[in-house]
């Protein structure tokens, strides 16, 4: 029974191995070719002081055939990425392997017959072609196994990116929860309707806090939260929370990831505009620029205040800088200034999402 139970774990971890996706990295760009040539290099200097004479002609007969073998296996490995994804990661890493394998010998025979200016297969020095074939299929192996273990690396990154975008997405601070449950408790008896529009508010936050992690939405859809949430949080603060909207005409294609603008928002109110006794004004500016969606929030910053550096300030901003950065790379920019009475938040990230850039990454 217990030897049934192994086979069939060892048989499931076997079936798990081959359903995962072989994922090569993006080795067609300027900086993986320049990072090939250079190792490349530092592996012809190890084989040529490693034995044999040392000169001038070895050195650039090496340097041609690794940079021959090199170059060609990651433009191959490069134009057929999809198809060694749709393999499967065992599937797909013999394929690899295999590419590169045939790249060498190929390589190597034709190195061989153009230095003895004989083009004929009789008298191909197979023994030194067999040498080139186990250095490289030794690189080849622990090439493939660094792309494994970089590719699990970023699986789990990802999932723990995920947990923090969930957490981010799913929280709600509980003295909102509590200051608005007060305020509908109130609002019953003298002001039903407004009463009920709280609560449908209050119901459309908790609906987004709850919806996938990463999920996309129309800009339009999260500018209309972060209005709910200002309905709310204004019938507690009363005249003390102005708030000022310019907003350009917006597309129905441009979309913001769910629960990006709403929290900041939430802090520039729990921060900036609660601690002051009078109050203040949060200004919030959205316009577009060169394919790139621009936002400005701005709110006053209290005397004596440590705004930036708040525990809720900095972990809000750190799991959206997060969100951005695994939807748009670098595309993406959010960063914070302040000076003697402003503390401003800058947005920026573009019109179109690549849904390949996610792709290049791993």
């Amino acid at each position: 029974m217990v030897a049934d139970y192994s086979n069939q774990s060892r048989l499931k971890s076997v079936a798990d191995l081959r359903a995962k996706p072989f994922v090569v990295p993006d080795l067609c760009n300027v900086t993986a070719i320049s990072l090939l040539v250079l190792f490349g290099e530092l592996l012809v200097l190890v084989m040529l002081f490693g034995g044999g004479p040392i000169t001038w002609l070895r050195l650039a007969l090496m340097s041609l055939f690794v940079q021959w073998v090199a170059l060609t296996s990651a433009g191959l490995l490069c134009a057929t990425r999809k198809v060694l994804a749709d393999l499967g990661l065992i599937a797909g890493a013999l394929a690899a392997f295999g590419i590169v394998m045939l790249i060498t010998i190929t390589v190597g025979v034709v190195t061989d017959r153009l230095l003895v200016q004989n083009y004929s297969f009789s008298g191909v020095s197979w023994s030194v072609i067999l040498g080139q074939l186990v250095i490289s299929g030794i690189i080849t192996v622990l090439a493939l196994r660094y792309f494994y273990v970089q590719q699990q690396l970023r699986v789990q990154e990802q999932s723990e990116l995920q947990s923090r975008i969930q957490a981010l997405q799913s929280r709600i601070r509980p003295h909102f929860l509590f200051n608005s449950m007060n305020i509908i408790a109130s609002l019953i008896a003298t002001d039903p309707a407004t009463a009920e529009t709280v609560v449908e508010d209050l119901s459309e936050l908790f609906r987004a806090s709850l919806n996938d992690a990463g999920n996309q939405v129309q800009l339009s859809e999260e500018l209309d939260l972060c209005e709910r949430y200002v309905r709310i949080e204004a019938l507690r603060l009363g005249n003390r929370l102005q708030l000022e909207w310019e907003i350009e005409e917006i597309p129905s294609s441009v979309r913001i990831p769910l629960l990006t603008l709403q929290p900041l928002l939430e802090n520039a109110i729990y921060h900036g505009i609660q601690p002051l006794p009078e109050g203040g004004t949060i200004r919030l500016r959205l316009w577009f620029t060169n394919q790139e969606v621009n936002v400005e929030i701005s709110n006053p910053l209290p005397p004596d205040s440590s705004f930036g550096e708040s525990q809720g300030n900095k972990m809000a901003l750190a799991n959206i800088r997060s969100r951005l950065s695994v939807l748009y790379g670098t595309r993406a920019e959010l960063r914070t200034s302040s000076d003697e009475d402003q503390y401003v938040t800058f947005l920026r990230y573009p019109l179109r999402h690549d849904a390949t850039e996610q792709e290049a990454q791993l």
